[in-house]
Parts: C-alpha cells; sequence; structure tokens
C-alpha cells in the first residue's frame, strides 16, 4: 500500500507540474530567468514577523498570483527533487525559479481563455479517471485518497484544469505549427554524421588480443603475429566470433566472448577507433599493434547519437478495448477488465476467447491480435504499458485516448528497419527539436507581453 501511495502521489500531484510547457525541473528549471523586478527582501520580510493569512505577491494583466500559490508549488518542487536525487539549488533561487513559473504560467492561461479555450467536466472527469485507472483505483478511491492524503481535492482538480488547458494552448500555438520537410530531414543525417564529436559515436566491439611480452624476441613477435593474422582470417571466413576470443585472446574480456559492450568513442583506445570507425557493421579490423600486443576487433554495431538504430524490436501482442460511454462508464469498464485478467491469469478463460466475444476493437475476430508493431505505432500510452509487459504478461487495465484496454504480449523480435523507417524516426527527431525551440520562443512572447507588477516578497 505504502509504495502505491507513493506511485499515486507522484503521478497525482508532482507530475502535474512536470506536464506543463514551462517546468522540467532539470535543465529548464535552471534557465528560467525572474525578472529584474522581482526582490525577496529576506530581512525586511523577517523584520515584519510571519504573516498568518495569505497575500498577494504579484499581479499579472491584473490577476494575483499568492503567497500560498507559491509555497504549494515550491513544496511539489522541492519534493520532486529529492525524489529523483537532484541537487537543491539555494532555496531563494528557487523561490525566484517558482515565481516566475507561476507568473509566465498565469499569463498563458489568460491567453489560453482569451482564445476560447475550454476545459469541460467530462474532459476533467476523463483525466482523473485517467489517474485513478493508471494506480489502479476507482475514480471515488482516487478522490478518498487524495483527501485521506491531505490534498484538497478542489485545488487539485483546477491544477489539472489548468494543466490541459496549457496543453491544449501548446497544441493550438505550437505543435500545430511545426513543419518538417525532407530537406530538414537530409540536413539533420548529414549534421549528425559528420560530426566530429567521438561522444556522439556509439561502437559496439568484439576483442581479440594477443599479447607480446616485454622483451620478446623478433622470431616470438612473428610467431604472436601470426597466431592473431589466423585469428582476423577466421573471423573474416565467418568463424563465431565468441569462441575465437575464447580461444585466442589474452585480454579479460576473452571469457565474455571479446565483447566490450557499447561504448561511445571517447570511452574508447584511440587506436581502436581509428582501425574501425570507417567499417560497417559485421566487418573485422586486425591484426594491428600495440604497446600491449596484436589487436583483432570485430564492429557488431555503429551508430550515430541522435540517429534511430538500424535494428528495432518488434512487438506482438494483443488487447481487449471496452469503450465507455453512456452505457458504461470508466470505472466499470476498468472493473470489468480486471475481472478479465482475474480469470486469464486463473486459467479459467483464455484471452483470444475474452477478446472475441467483449472486445470493442476492429481486432476482436482475431482474437485482440494486433500484428507485429515497431516503435512508435501506438498511442504513447498503449505503448509504455506494452513495453513494460514480458512475452506472456497480462496487463492491468490501462485507459488510453481511445478507451480501456486489457494488453498480453506474445513476443517480441529484432528486425531491420527500412530506409523509409528510419526516416519516419528521424522526422519524429526533428520535429520535437523545432517544437522545442518554438515552445521556448512562443513562451518568452506571452509572458514579455504580460504586465506585471510584483506586490510583496514571498515568504515561503
Amino acid at each position: 500500500m505504502t509504495e502505491r501511495l507513493s506511485v499515486f502521489t507522484r503521478v497525482a500531484t508532482l507530475a502535474l507540474c512536470a506536464a506543463t510547457v514551462l517546468w522540467a525541473v532539470s535543465a529548464q528549471a535552471q534557465s528560467l530567468k525572474p525578472s529584474g523586478q522581482l526582490r525577496l527582501q529576506g530581512n525586511a520580510a523577517a523584520a515584519q514577523g510571519p504573516r498568518t493569512v495569505d497575500f498577494i505577491v504579484a499581479l499579472v494583466n491584473s490577476e494575483p498570483v499568492t503567497n500560498f500559490e507559491v509555497r504549494q508549488r515550491l513544496l511539489r518542487v522541492e519534493q520532486q527533487l529529492a525524489q529523483q536525487g537532484a541537487a537543491l539549488p539555494p532555496r531563494e533561487e528557487l523561490v525566484r525559479q517558482v515565481m516566475e513559473q507561476l507568473v509566465t504560467e498565469r499569463a498563458l492561461l489568460q491567453q489560453a481563455s482569451e482564445l476560447g479555450l475550454r476545459v469541460d467536466e467530462a474532459m476533467l472527469a476523463q483525466a482523473e479517471q485517467a489517474i485513478a485507472a493508471q494506480n489502479q483505483l476507482s475514480l471515488d478511491e482516487f478522490r478518498r485518497r487524495v483527501v485521506a492524503e491531505g490534498m484538497d481535492l478542489n485545488r487539485l482538480r483546477n491544477e489539472l484544469r489548468s494543466q490541459i488547458l496549457l496543453q491544449q494552448l501548446r497544441e493550438r500555438e505550437v505543435e500545430a505549427r511545426v513543419r518538417v520537410s525532407e530537406s530538414d530531414i537530409d540536413d539533420f543525417i548529414r549534421e549528425q554524421k559528420s560530426s566530429s564529436d567521438l561522444s556522439q559515436l556509439e561502437l559496439n566491439l568484439a576483442h581479440v588480443l594477443v599479447k607480446v611480452p616485454e622483451g620478446a624476441s623478433e622470431e616470438q613477435v612473428k610467431t604472436l603475429q601470426a597466431r592473431a593474422q589466423r585469428a582476423a582470417d577466421r573471423a573474416r571466413q565467418g568463424d563465431d566470433f565468441g569462441a575465437l576470443a575464447r580461444e585466442y585472446s589474452d585480454a579479460p574480456e576473452r571469457e565474455n566472448g571479446g565483447l566490450f559492450g557499447p561504448r561511445t568513442a571517447d570511452r574508447l583506445p584511440a587506436l581502436f577507433v581509428d582501425n574501425t570507425r570507417a567499417l560497417s557493421a559485421g566487418e573485422v579490423a586486425g591484426p594491428f599493434r600495440s604497446p600491449a600486443g596484436f589487436h583483432v576487433l570485430k564492429l557488431l554495431d555503429k551508430r550515430q547519437a541522435g540517429l534511430p538504430d538500424v535494428n528495432v524490436t518488434q512487438t506482438r501482442a494483443r488487447h481487449i478495448l471496452l469503450r465507455p460511454g453512456p452505457q458504461l462508464s470508466q470505472t466499470d469498464a476498468v472493473n470489468r477488465l480486471s475481472q478479465y485478467r482475474e480469470q486469464i491469469v486463473s486459467g479459467k478463460a483464455g484471452f483470444e476467447a475474452l477478446a472475441r466475444e467483449h472486445s470493442q476493437d476492429g481486432s476482436a475476430r482475431e482474437g485482440g491480435e494486433l500484428g507485429w508493431a515497431s516503435p512508435g505505432q501506438f498511442v504513447p500510452e498503449f505503448e509504455e504499458a506494452m513495453n513494460r509487459l514480458r512475452p506472456g504478461d497480462v496487463s492491468a487495465p490501462l485507459v488510453s485516448r481511445f478507451g480501456v484496454h486489457l494488453i498480453r504480449v506474445d513476443e517480441r523480435r529484432q528486425v531491420a528497419m527500412s530506409e523509409r523507417e528510419q526516416r519516419d524516426i528521424v522526422r519524429g527527431l526533428v520535429r520535437e527539436k523545432k517544437a522545442a525551440a518554438a515552445l521556448e520562443s512562443w513562451t518568452q512572447d506571452a509572458r514579455g507581453r504580460a504586465f506585471v507588477e510584483y506586490r510583496e516578497a514571498p515568504q515561503p
């Protein structure tokens, strides 16, 4: 129960801040710059003594930001940083950052109101139900838990409403306007491939070392070089490199089949990088000499940071989908799927049979079969839950934008992506990069157009 409470608290409170368009506690939090008008008069505030009532610390276009809001947000941010194990900045600086976040957020919410964006009760209830279902709680249990943990339900709902509005605003004003052309994709790939930064190049190498003892005679060196050459020749002929490493290598990793594991090029000897960076996966380098002896390397994989892997893990899964509506609430759908899961796990019913009988998806006639899916094929909330399952596992009921699902993973496989699939992934990376830049510019513009009057220094 304690663990569930911890998960609940993260999802229902702290994660709401992280979900905004303004606050990512790591890098973004450090980049928030308070206005020069804001001054925290600590000594003056202390001289006045503690305040027992709430008071206005700033006006944003005549709308107040209160000291209580600053205190509540500051507490959540400190809790989130503590959970992440991150170092806390000086408290005065953190108060400034929280103040600026609240001011900017208030300006954006006002813009959303001016544009006529609204969050009705149905949307708010759906968001609450989604959080509840993800924590395996009914909506009533969710609300009781909020109260039991000393949180104000109305305040939580208002904050959730704000986050939904901010997301709507972001989608309308930023994400809908981002365009990615084929030339953008070409430029991104060219930039990544031409990067000279070794920390951006990742090599997965297997290694055979034939040591040359210090003071070895010329004849000994020739014998050892010939031994290394035999290992290299057999590797190029297709012999198993792991077996070759165990037979020929004197390196510590010989028992592991000579595997180094994926490493960025700046964490490998320069001699190794120079001899393998121009190779394609599967090719062999060597033997070449170092002070330690003769080396043979096989390049198992190579990738440039920022570019997708050539190989991708596909998942074959099934699901049962129930769509909430007038005859079926989301809570009832969650409860019904929980019962189906119990029947499946206990062996009283088969997943395929239940899917054919009850699923409201087109896959029902195939027993819920979704076929082989590559990353990014499903909506994020579905894919994240699916990726956490091992083959044979059945998920807890999951709420997505399409309804409530029960998921079973059947198997996984590694496949090579086509060039088109790789470009589609790069398209997403470029879009994300463009959206981040557009979001920062748009947020700063909205903040700059707001009239902000700072009143009293916060007393957190």
